[in-house]
């Protein structure tokens, strides 16, 4: 471990972290112009055999495998094989939207963007059902609904050919015409990746591997575990429930998989592995004596194209923070059963950083971000960005009452308690929110301030809320319908 440049402050800070979110293993690593600045593992990688959680532990990364997905189509592009001006049935003739006349519109650089106009939908769920129906139970605990549900509502989705029938036999409303409304699509990336496929004529996983991984020497950087070679240092995966009111850790070694949505999310890597590849964006491109992509490549990726909360935007396959602490940081981070991962880079000072945990919903993005301002000589716990509260009457709060369906599966309620607007889901039940300003909101959660924005049509009812980078329809009460 090297210490060079970071305090006892970011030590003792993810140790508190790890012990409060009860993160059975952790792994962290800095880097500046290729070397290693500070890098530590917290806790194990397997709990019940002791191992530990180190720089090259193998862990999922979540949609951090986004960022992958979009080098792979700005390569094909500056191969001239493509261009993200194209529209995207010029390569998928097959994908459907309730609009015919929209869909037609929409680009490949829309689906980088977030921005073809598509809200959640329950594609990744389907796409996972075979995973999910297998994780293992917390031992005493029954099946809940929302499982019950998954099987049998939602069918499975394995094919490319099933996915683009399942998203055309959905019922829902675009969000806007393409390139107006941010929503985080993980259908738009598994799409991306049929394109890469029809493109380059390999599948995706092969194109990845062969033109990013092995380039940028990424030996442990894998889709399956079965693809290591002889390489044992690799998570097992654990998953949390609330039980008698006490958050109860337990294995769930099963990761989870997505045949027909790899693109989205489903990479595994190591600290060290992702320190090598985030060298792309701090680097013109360029990994070791690898030019992976042209710096013209890398500076379109990391353009913000569209704000996608106060202060953050996306660019392609990646989130732009224009003024972290007076830096323009570009970043990814991802989450999935098991996972909870974080990208970070700071271009202008050759600074790289990533995190890894194999406990999914958990601080590991704060903690980079934690990182990063104690390198920058600011406290572990400053944020770049302050949300002022202002003072709202407990009448003036009603018009954002009411229940939010994604179709991700989740629903969220929004209902004034005590004069403040609270939130409730099945995660948490009456959170108070802060208001910081015309219809936007933040919670404090999981050590972070989380930005909430309601939306409103043109006669000014409340039609969705943005909410964890997506735009959540408001279910219609019986007044509305």
């Amino acid at each position: 471990m090297k210490v060079e440049n970071m305090s006892k402050e970011i030590n003792q800070y993810c140790t508190e972290i790890v012990e409060k979110y009860k993160i059975p293993g952790f792994a962290i690593g800095l880097e500046k112009d290729g070397e290693l600045l500070w890098g530590k593992g917290y806790g194990y990688r397997d709990v019940e055999k002791e191992l530990p959680m180190t720089s090259d532990t193998v862990v999922g990364i979540g949609s951090v495998t986004k960022s992958f997905t979009c080098v792979a189509i700005m390569q094909l592009q500056e191969a001239g094989k493509l261009s993200v001006h194209d529209p995207v049935v010029k390569y998928l003739p097959e994908f459907k939207t309730p609009d015919e006349a929209q869909t037609k519109q929409m680009t490949i650089h829309h689906f980088m963007t977030h921005t073809a106009g598509l809200p959640p939908l329950p594609t990744l769920l389907a796409a996972l059902k075979n995973s999910i129906v297998n994780d293992p139970r917390l031992e005493g605990s029954e099946e809940s609904a929302e499982e019950a549900e998954l099987k049998k509502k939602i069918p499975s989705v394995e094919t490319y050919e099933e996915l683009f029938a399942y998203i055309a036999e959905q019922k829902y409303e675009l969000l806007g015409v393409p390139g107006e409304e941010f929503s985080y699509s993980n259908d738009c990336y598994a799409l991306l990746g049929t394109i890469v496929e029809r493109v380059s004529g390999q599948t995706y996983e092969e194109y990845v591997k062969k033109n990013i991984l092995e380039p940028c020497g990424m030996k442990n950087s894998v889709f399956h575990l079965r693809e290591l070679d002889g390489h044992e240092d690799y998570a097992t995966l654990y998953n949390s429930q609330v039980k008698d009111g006490e958050t109860v850790v337990y294995e769930s070694n099963n990761p989870w998989d997505a045949p027909s949505m790899r693109a989205a999310g489903f990479l595994k890597s190591t600290v060290k592995d992702m320190l090598k590849y985030a060298g792309i964006f701090s680097n013109g491109g360029k990994v070791g004596d690898s030019q992976v992509l042209s710096n013209e490549s890398v500076e379109q990726m990391s353009t913000p194209f569209i704000e996608c909360a106060p202060g953050r935007y996306y660019g392609y396959g990646l989130m732009i923070t224009p003024d972290f602490f007076g830096y323009k940081l570009v970043e990814h981070g991802g989450a999935i059963k098991g996972v909870a991962a974080q990208m970070n880079t700071i271009p202008e000072l050759g600074l790289t950083g990533m995190s890894l945990t194999n406990l999914g919903g958990v601080p590991s993005t704060k903690l980079l971000f934690s990182a990063f301002a104690d390198y920058l000589g600011k406290s572990v716990t400053d944020t770049h960005i302050v949300f002022e509260e202002i003072e709202q009457s407990s009448d003036s709060l009603q018009e954002y009452e009411g229940e939010f369906l994604s179709g991700e599966g989740s629903k969220t309620r929004f209902h004034v308690k005590d004069e403040k607007l609270c939130i409730s889901s099945e995660d948490f039940d009456s959170l108070e929110l802060k208001s910081v300003g015309n219809d936007s909101f933040t919670l404090l959660f999981r050590e972070s301030e989380i930005p909430i924005v309601f939306v409103k049509n043109e006669e000014g009812a409340i039609i969705r809320v943005a909410l964890g980078f997506r735009q959540i329809p408001k279910v219609k009460s019986e007044v509305e319908s």
